[in-house]
């Protein structure tokens, strides 16, 4: 399973998310000196119940407890948009 599919899959698993979407956004950092460490750069955009009544810190909380292993190689930046499906 490749980075992407394993932020997708922890994600899933952890928030119950009714819809993960990511974006390999790393092409864009070509050179930067993040790039050379291997660690990629992504976006991704969260649908889960549990966001509902939290503020933006308290989501981003929950998604590096579900992925925050990985920041130490696989990922070098995410980009979060998390919300509840009343937002949408």
């Amino acid at each position: 399973m490749d980075t992407p599919e394993v932020i997708v899959s922890r994600i899933r698993e952890h928030l119950s998310a009714e819809s993960v979407e990511i974006e390999d956004q790393s092409h864009l950092h070509a050179g930067h000196a993040g790039a050379a460490g291997g660690g990629g750069h992504y976006e991704v955009t969260i649908v889960a119940s549990c966001f509902k009544g939290l503020n933006t810190l308290a989501r981003h909380r929950l998604v590096y407890e579900a992925v925050g292993h990985l920041m130490k190689k696989e990922i070098h930046a995410l980009s979060i948009q998390a919300y509840s499906a009343e937002e949408l």
